[in-house]
C-alpha cells in the first residue's frame, strides 16, 4: 500500500507486531478480502486459506482468542506467512491490520480490453475519479455547500494525507479500486461521503422520475455537491455501470447511526443527465459570501502606470481559500503595492465570488495596511527579494 496519489505501485506496509493484533480483527480482515476459514481446532484456532488459485499455496493457523499459551506464537507465524504470500489480499488484510481503517472499494464495469493501452486508460481513469470522490467527502465533512471551489479545499486535502490505496488494478483492467481512510484521521470523510452517495442516489431517482431537481437542494444538507456530482460522473462515464461499497474498520466498528454492513451505491450512464444537471444548478445557485481577508500580496499587475490594477493576495485570515485574486482601484492598487514593499500584509473587505471557485473578491472596500511582528515582516520582504519582476510596477503611477 501507498499514499493517496496518482502514478506509484503500492509498496506493502510493515506488518503489525503479533501483541498489536486481536485475533478476532484478523478472522475478520480475512473473511472479508476472500479467504476461507478450513476448520481448525474448535474455539482454539481456525485455519484459513487465500482466495482463487493460490488457495493450495498458504495456510494460517489463527487463535480464536489470546487465552491460550500458543496464540503469540500463531499470531506472529500467520502475519509472517501474510507478509510472504504472492495473494494481493494479503497486503490489504496487512494494511487493515497495521492502520485501522475504514475500506472503501470502487468498481466501474468497462469493456474487456485486448491490450494494455485500454486498460492502463480505464485504471488511470478510476483513480481519479476514487480521488476526486473521495476529496468531495473530505470538503463536505468541512461543510456543507452545493459548490466548494477553492474553499476548505486545503483542509480537505489535509486529512487524506494518509489515506493508503490497494494494489493498482492493472490485473482487473482498470475495474476495480480498494481505498483505505484511517478511522482516526477520516471516520468524518467515510461516514460523510457514505451519506452523500445515499442522498445522491435518491436525488437521482427522484429526477429521473419525475423530473424535478428539488431534491437536489435538500441533499446538500446531507453532503452532496457540484464536487460529488463532477467525480460520480467520471466515475460512470465510458461504462456500463459503476458501484462504491464501504466496509468499517473492524476494530472501530461502524459509527453512531449507519448499519453495521452498509448497502453499496450504484449509477448507471442513465444517471448522467440529471448528474450534470445537479451540478450546473450548484454552480449556478450558489451565493457569494461577505468577507473580510487579511492577505499577503504575492502578485501585482496593470496596463498602464495609472489607473485600477489587479493583486492576488495569500490569504492568512478570514476565508478559508489559499489565494484571491482582486481588481483594486487606482488608490487602494498604491496602496496594496506599498504596503507590500515594505513587507505588510493587506485587510480588505469585499465579497467572495462563486464564479470562478470562489478566487476572486468582488466589489472590495477598505483597503489597509496591517501590522505583524518582526519575524513574519522579514519572512514577507524574502519573499519581495525572491520575486521582484513581480513587483517592479508598484511602485510606478504618478
Amino acid at each position: 500500500m501507498d499514499r493517496y496519489r496518482q502514478g506509484d505501485e503500492p509498496t506493502p506496509p510493515p506488518a503489525p507486531h503479533p501483541d498489536e493484533v486481536d485475533p478476532a480483527v484478523l478472522g475478520a480482515l480475512l473473511a472479508r478480502h476472500g479467504w476461507r476459514r478450513r476448520g481448525g481446532a474448535p474455539g482454539r484456532y481456525a485455519r484459513w486459506t487465500p482466495p482463487g488459485r493460490l488457495a493450495g499455496g498458504t495456510s494460517l493457523l489463527v487463535p480464536g482468542s489470546r487465552d491460550f499459551p500458543d496464540s503469540g506464537d500463531l499470531l506472529a507465524e500467520a502475519l509472517m506467512a501474510l507478509t510472504h504470500s504472492a495473494a494481493p489480499s494479503a497486503r490489504e488484510v496487512l494494511t487493515g491490520l497495521a492502520v485501522p481503517s475504514d475500506e472503501i472499494r470502487w468498481w466501474r464495469d468497462v469493456p474487456e480490453s485486448r491490450g494494455g493501452t485500454a486498460a492502463w486508460t480505464a485504471q488511470e481513469r478510476l483513480r481519479t475519479a476514487a480521488r476526486d470522490t473521495l476529496l468531495a467527502g473530505a470538503l463536505a465533512s468541512q461543510a456543507r455547500a452545493g459548490y466548494h471551489g477553492a474553499r476548505h479545499r486545503r483542509a480537505a486535502e489535509a486529512s487524506l494525507e494518509r489515506v493508503l490505496t490497494g494494489p493498482s488494478g492493472a490485473a482487473s483492467g482498470g475495474r476495480e479500486l480498494t481505498v483505505f481512510v484511517p478511522v482516526e484521521d477520516g471516520r468524518a470523510t467515510t461516514a460523510t461521503l457514505l451519506r452523500a452517495l445515499y442522498a445522491l442516489r435518491d436525488a437521482v431517482d427522484y429526477q429521473r422520475a419525475t423530473g424535478g431537481m428539488e431534491v437536489f437542494d435538500a441533499a446538500v444538507e446531507a453532503g452532496v455537491c457540484r464536487e460529488l456530482t463532477e467525480a460520480v460522473v467520471a466515475l460512470v462515464q465510458g461504462t456500463e455501470g459503476a458501484r462504491v461499497a464501504l466496509e468499517w474498520s473492524p476494530a472501530a466498528g461502524a459509527p453512531p447511526g449507519f448499519a453495521a454492513r452498509p448497502e453499496p451505491v450504484e449509477f448507471s450512464p442513465g444517471d448522467l443527465p440529471g448528474l450534470r444537471e445537479a451540478g450546473a444548478r450548484y454552480v449556478r445557485d450558489e451565493p457569494s459570501v461577505p468577507v473580510r481577508i487579511t492577505g499577503a500580496v504575492v502578485r501585482l499587475r496593470r496596463t498602464t502606470p495609472g489607473g485600477p490594477g489587479t493583486v492576488r493576495l495569500r490569504v492568512l485570515a478570514g476565508a478559508d481559500v489559499p489565494q484571491v485574486r482582486i481588481l483594486l482601484a487606482e488608490e487602494d492598487y498604491r496602496i496594496a503595492g506599498h504596503a507590500h514593499l515594505v513587507g505588510l500584509p493587506i485587510r480588505v473587505s469585499g465579497r467572495l465570488e462563486s464564479r470562478g471557485g470562489f478566487r476572486r473578491l468582488g466589489e472590495p472596500t477598505g483597503v489597509t495596511p496591517v501590522q505583524v511582528d518582526e519575524a513574519e515582516r522579514d519572512r514577507l520582504l524574502k519573499s519581495l527579494q525572491e520575486n521582484l519582476d513581480f513587483f517592479e510596477e508598484a511602485c510606478g503611477g504618478p
